[in-house]
């Protein structure tokens, strides 16, 4: 059709250029031939000019299709992102409240740090004050709590293991023998020992009939020399065994409150 339309064209402007050529007088030099070859280079232009215009509208419809296309799945985006929104604002309320929560057993878990630490350091300082047996029993506790790595749940154990044990032994009459260097004695010796809880103790030699008098001093577990008691001491033991009945018996003692009762934070 394309062709058909062309040769109309052609003959039709081939025509009108006779017709001008004539009535204008043109020279006989102006052929015929290079009037033709205008005439269908000016066809040629009109039809790709046609053809140029009708791919355009074509695209057009194309593109304006697409666009709109576009703009209804954007309009479905926002629906669907404002749905969303909807949806999540009470979970991210929830994180929120969460992430608060968080930061404030953060802080809290620093503060009990420090409190732990300055507890550390409490703890230490009091063991040369307490009861000898007492003392070496808690040797790998204290060993444990030196150490700068540990985590905050590591020290709460272990000071919380030092209080129960403090809590337990104060409570209790402890007979047992213990190896101690005292007064009076040139070597380390194993001595029958009784402990009334954490104030004050009682240990005696039963070969050099040697009575020692314990408590703590400014701090620091002492021991002082008294025989004059020594036969009361071994009748506390005997008791304290089941080995004697209940009695009065007198003997020096130490009534104070010891130091783990007194820490406060």
């Amino acid at each position: 059709m394309t062709q058909s339309v062309f040769t109309l064209a052609r003959r039709t402007i081939f025509g009108l250029v006779i017709f001008t050529l004539a009535t204008s007088g043109c020279y006989a030099g102006d052929t015929l031939e290079s009037v033709g070859k205008s005439a269908d280079e000016w066809v040629k232009m009109r039809v790709e000019t046609a053809r140029l215009e009708t791919a355009w509208k074509e695209e057009q419809l194309l593109v304006e299709a697409t666009v709109a296309a576009l703009n209804e799945r954007a309009v479905s985006a926002e629906e669907k992102r404002d749905l969303l929104k909807a949806q999540t604002a009470k979970d991210r309320e929830e994180m929120d409240g969460l992430q608060a929560k968080i930061s404030n057993e953060r802080s809290d878990i620093r503060l009990l740090d420090e409190r732990l630490k300055q507890m550390t350091q409490k703890l230490v300082a009091l063991r040369p004050g307490l009861p000898p047996r007492l003392s070496e029993a808690l040797e790998m506790t204290y060993r444990s709590l030196a150490k700068p790595s540990l985590s905050t749940s590591e020290r709460t154990q272990l000071v919380i293991n030092i209080f129960n044990r403090c809590t337990q032994f104060n409570r209790e009459v402890t007979v047992s023998e213990d190896v101690l260097t005292l007064e009076g004695l040139s070597n380390a010796k194993s001595l029958e020992v009784i402990y009334w809880g954490l104030s004050h103790g009682y240990a005696v030699d039963r070969v050099t009939h040697k009575a020692w008098f314990g408590s703590s001093h400014e701090g620091t577990w002492r021991w002082e020399a008294n025989d004059a008691m020594f036969e009361n001491v071994l009748g506390l033991i005997a008791v304290a065994k089941d080995k004697a009945d209940p009695n009065f018996i007198q003997a020096p003692a130490h009534i104070a409150r010891f130091y783990p009762a007194t820490i406060k934070n």
